[in-house]
């Protein structure tokens, strides 16, 4: 038996080295002003709170604000927040800064050796990541063209993979004109382009109307080609259930900016990115005067129980041990 184990050790090595996930390690700075505060008003700010799970390590290394911070949590998919407010505002700006140190593993759903154990969804889960969202629909229109491109197909995972590959086919990339970027199923139908949350609307709610639980994520992007940069606005993806195989990510718009990698991204997530939360049509807590936010990445600013949007928003990203210029 021992040397059976000598055998065949090294081979168990040479095999999980073979299918090794990449890591990034970085730092992420979330900072924003709140400008021109009528005075004596009362100031509530809610910012979305980076967290650590199996695919990021994250450590907050620094939290400033003009308001005390406090951490609370949202209560339908568990986002981590944090909360300021003042009874009367007494200054025009509000600044805070919050700075991570991150390290962003590669996630690989499908084809990985490491999934050896089956999995099952728990039934309210099931339930909340089938069920629509404000602008994603699982009847009608994206039921009937889920219904069509899955057609004579059985296993879910196949449906999910023709419905990734209408998608990508069907949507282009373009931030021109408007409506794109809300995530609305309909829109991204009828024009057949917008941004990634389109995109991943779109096949949420084509997998959703066949019974294949998915969600959606969102975050920001860390360029391929750079050690250090601004970050101009946020990123999301999505993911998809199936029994036996637990969560499997997906990332259609960047595979729709990057054909050659049109199968990776069916099953895996890079190292480019850092997550901040789930979920559409948030409830925060403490709860919003406001209506239920469409999707929470961007801090979210109430003046006398009214959204606030005069808010001035500064991201950057270094990697671990690269230059950068004072700020």
């Amino acid at each position: 038996m021992l040397r059976l184990i000598r055998v065949l050790l090294p081979l168990l090595v040479l095999t999980l080295s073979a299918f090794a996930q990449e890591s990034r390690h970085f730092t992420f700075h979330y900072a924003f002003t709140v400008k021109n505060l009528p005075s004596g008003k009362k100031v509530r700010v809610w910012i979305p709170a980076a967290h650590s799970d199996r695919y990021q390590e994250v450590k907050v290394v620094s939290v400033k604000g003009d308001l005390p911070l406090s951490t609370t949590r949202e209560e339908k998919y568990g986002n981590e927040i944090y909360f300021g407010e003042a009874g009367k505002a007494s200054q025009a700006e509000l600044h805070f800064d919050i700075e991570y140190d991150v390290i962003r593993h590669e996630r690989i759903g499908l084809n990985s050796p490491l999934h050896l154990v089956g999995a099952s969804l728990p039934s309210k889960e099931r339930k909340q990541d089938l069920q629509p969202d404000a602008l994603v629909p699982v009847t009608g229109l994206p039921a009937d063209l889920a219904a069509q491109v899955t057609a004579g197909k059985t296993q879910p995972l196949d449906k999910a993979r023709a419905i990734y590959d209408y998608v990508f086919t069907t949507l282009k990339y373009d931030k021109t004109g408007t409506g794109w970027g809300r995530g609305d199923v309909l829109y991204a139908c009828d024009a057949k382009k917008g941004n990634c949350t389109d995109f991943h609307s779109l096949f949420i709610a084509m997998a959703r109307s066949q019974g294949i639980p998915a969600r959606f994520e969102i975050g920001f992007p860390l360029p391929a080609d750079k050690h250090a940069a601004e970050i101009a606005g946020y990123h999301c993806w999505s993911d998809f259930y199936i029994n036996g195989k637990g969560w499997i990510p997906v990332d259609i718009s960047e595979a729709w900016k990057h054909p050659e990698k049109r199968d990776y991204f069916f099953g895996s997530h890079d190292v480019n990115r850092i997550q901040f939360s789930m979920g559409r049509d948030l409830q925060l807590n403490p709860a919003q005067d406001g209506k239920p936010l469409n999707y929470f990445v961007y801090p979210y600013v109430e003046v006398d129980g009214q959204e606030y949007p005069n808010v001035s928003l500064a991201f950057s990203f270094a990697d671990a041990g690269a230059t950068v210029a004072a700020r």
